[in-house]
């Protein structure tokens, strides 16, 4: 039987153009830009200065608080910026350029070619919970779901809290993107490892990894690799988004709902992404940090779509370029799926440890549709995976009636679009909730500090 979670979802076009595809290795660039703020928390201190030379794997910022991470150079070269650059959204953030040589560019790729590993397999088993922690907190991990919260935090409950299961998230509901997909695919292996590494930093017996039906060829593949480990049970899920939400996957793994404002560790819940999982396997066995990770470019009038392995920091042009370039009929490029995902206002900038996807629609699909007059219909409801009334929090949002935002509980929309995208008067229902939610988060804080 095929689990689910119980409130709410709907069912967009899955669009999964580039399912079938293995991953493609992009060449390293010549030229990377990091930023220090590519994770949830405080930004990474930055480490180096304007001529610096650095390997490929070096610290170049480390992490600025507890809820922070480490960030590493993806290429080796000499720092030609330490400066300010736009983001794909537009917004100045702290980075550093990296510029390789011939001869730094050569050292990369034969380095690649012939990576060895670091640890045995003897000398992982050795490795105990706080030793892997550890290693994970310097390989500057974290989720590759898209939320890009540090991997070391979740594996620190808070004081009175007790992680007893692992949910592995490898739904990836969100329609076009496929890399985890691939990834599952080519490195099974290794994520089965990967798995079992998670499992003993956090101190639990017991891993679920949850896959929507859609992807019937992951779930036998992990099934069959995963049946030496009584402790890790591959679920098969319904295909629903937003699944792949932390508070929707627990429930449709083990039954359990995040309370209102709590943490998913209420439930004894640690979800961690697939990606992640593998992440974890490469720091531990090779040493490597978090520097490249695998981006699906697609849409349906792209040249060459595919799920590319790019270094972080690379410029997002020149891995669109890799997939044929713009198309001529795209309206709109977004940084993730179409769901959740982001419009970007520029290019010309670098990826980071969140880009999950590039899509580039085309104009027509890319145009919003008039809004009509609210018809009291309550599909928004019916579709909140959160149990909240979107059209109420949106309409008092447009208000400014804040307060009542707030009692609404703005605060527990996950932003996953559905209301608008079930919406038949097409209210722009989502944008005054993200208003809402973004105003009243900062009463909130403004509160708190008094």
């Amino acid at each position: 039987m095929l689990h689910t979670f119980r409130k709410g979802g709907v069912h967009p076009p899955e669009s999964k153009l580039t399912a079938s595809g293995k991953i493609i290795p992009v060449e390293l660039p010549r030229e990377v830009v990091i930023t220090f703020a590519q994770h949830i928390g405080a930004p990474a201190k930055c480490e180096l200065k304007k001529g610096d030379h650095v390997n490929r794997g070096d610290l170049i910022a480390a992490a600025g608080g507890f809820v922070s991470a480490n960030v590493h150079a993806s290429i080796s070269g000499t720092v030609t910026k330490v400066d300010k650059y736009k983001t794909a959204f537009g917004l100045p953030v702290d980075t550093v350029t990296i510029t390789a040589t011939d001869e730094d560019h050569q050292h990369d790729m034969e380095a690649i070619a012939s990576i060895k590993p670091l640890r045995s397999d003897e000398e992982i088993a050795a490795l105990d919970s706080k030793a892997l922690v550890s290693i994970i907190d310097a390989a500057g991990i974290v989720g590759l779901g898209g939320a890009t919260f540090p991997t070391k935090v979740k594996l620190s409950p808070p004081p009175g809290s007790k992680a007893e299961v692992l949910i592995i998230n490898a739904v990836e509901c969100e329609p076009y993107l496929t890399n985890d997909h691939a990834l599952m695919l080519e490195h099974s292996d290794e994520i089965i490892a990967g798995v079992q590494l998670l499992m003993k930093a956090a101190g639990v017996d017991r891993a679920i990894i949850g896959i929507e039906a859609n992807k019937g060829n992951a779930i036998d593949l992990l099934t069959s690799k995963a049946s030496s480990d009584s402790r890790i049970e591959v679920m098969g899920l319904k295909v629903k988004y937003p699944q792949g939400g932390e508070k929707q996957l627990i429930d449709a793994t083990i039954g359990k709902e995040v309370p209102s404002g709590a943490l998913p560790i209420a439930t004894g819940a640690i979800v961690q992404n697939v990606a992640t999982a593998y992440a974890v396997y490469e720091a531990v066995k090779f040493g490597k940090p978090l520097i490249d990770r695998v981006v699906t470019v697609t849409g349906a009038s792209v040249a060459k779509p595919g799920n590319y392995l790019a270094a972080i920091g690379m410029n997002i042009k020149e891995l669109i370029d890799v997939a044929g370039g713009v198309p001529a009929d795209t309206g709109k490029i977004i940084l993730g799926g179409p769901m959740m995902g982001k419009s970007v206002v520029q290019i010309d900038a670098p990826t980071v440890k969140g880009t999950s996807g590039i899509l580039m629609l085309p104009e027509k699909d890319s145009v919003r549709r008039k809004v009509e007059p609210c018809i009291r219909c309550a599909s928004c409801v019916s579709a909140c995976p959160m149990g909240l009334e979107p059209y109420l929090i949106s309409t008092l949002s447009r208000l400014g009636r804040w307060e009542e935002v707030e009692e609404a509980k703005v605060m527990n929309c996950i932003e996953c679009g559905c209301c608008s995208f079930i919406c038949p008067s097409t209210r722009p229902i989502l944008d005054f909730i993200r208003l809402g939610k973004t105003t009243v988060g900062g009463i909130i804080r403004a509160r708190q500090q008094k």
